[in-house]
């Protein structure tokens, strides 16, 4: 069995102040295998709806949870809080969460398993492999997803099934070490293209569930940044 003893969970927010206590609730909630620690990191992109006083009341009133909070003074997008929160973690591994309600924090044990096994440095948690619970929605956003994947696993010759997950768990060393440049949603293919170039890297995927939102409920990404992703995959697929 690895040495895991603490799990640093980046957890990036942009104008969540309506939601985001529901996720912070699981959060806190789940148990992790092996008695590993948790450390929330909350990356606040300065939101404009009121989400960085919910998190300041919320971390207060929780004092016996190891929440750190984190703001920016202007917003950068989603991959600049995820390198902010990257740069304080201080687990041996570490896990993205969105702050919305598509993924559910009770898998994160799922992708600690091949971690505790001794098999893996890298786990995906894949939307498309696996029997557990899916939301059907938006056809074309499935098929450009797979596009996305398919395109990346060309030009880095893994064999990933989602490569645009939120859930990546990273041993903390390898992607502090990386040099991560996009600041919005290109932050998945980036990071896929320069996991795949380490030597002797462990990349592993587990099934998991999807609780999808409409635009309605909140979803944010669009065509924008499924052709930005198109572009960083090509950017850092074939340019090292």
């Amino acid at each position: 069995m690895t040495d895991f003893k603490k799990l640093s969970i980046i957890i990036p927010c942009y104008n969540e102040a309506q939601t985001i206590h529901r996720i912070l609730d699981k959060v806190n909630s789940v148990k992790l295998s092996g008695n590993i620690e948790k450390e929330i990191i909350l990356v606040n992109d300065c939101s404009k709806d009121g989400t960085k006083e919910v998190l300041e009341k919320y971390v207060a009133s929780h004092p016996d949870i190891n929440y750190r909070l984190l703001h920016h003074e202007v917003n950068k997008g989603k991959g600049a809080a995820l390198h902010t929160g990257i740069k304080h973690a201080t687990g041996e591994y570490l896990v993205i969460q969105d702050a919305d309600l598509e993924y559910n924090p009770e898998e994160f044990n799922l992708l600690i398993q091949p971690v505790l096994d001794g098999f893996a440095d890298v786990v995906f948690g894949s939307r498309f492999i696996g029997g557990r619970p899916h939301r059907i929605l938006f056809f074309w956003h499935t098929i450009g997803n797979k596009m996305l994947t398919s395109l990346s696993n060309m030009l880095t010759n893994l064999n990933l099934t989602d490569m645009e997950t939120c859930y990546k768990l990273f041993k903390r060393e390898i992607i502090q070490g990386m040099v991560l440049k996009e600041n919005r949603f290109g932050f998945e293919p980036e990071v896929t293209a320069k996991i795949s170039r380490i030597p002797k890297v462990r990349i592993y995927e587990v099934g998991i569930s999807y609780y999808g939102r409409t635009y309605e409920e909140g979803k944010k990404i669009n065509w924008k940044d499924g052709f930005r992703a198109l572009y960083c995959i090509v950017r850092y697929g074939l340019f090292k």
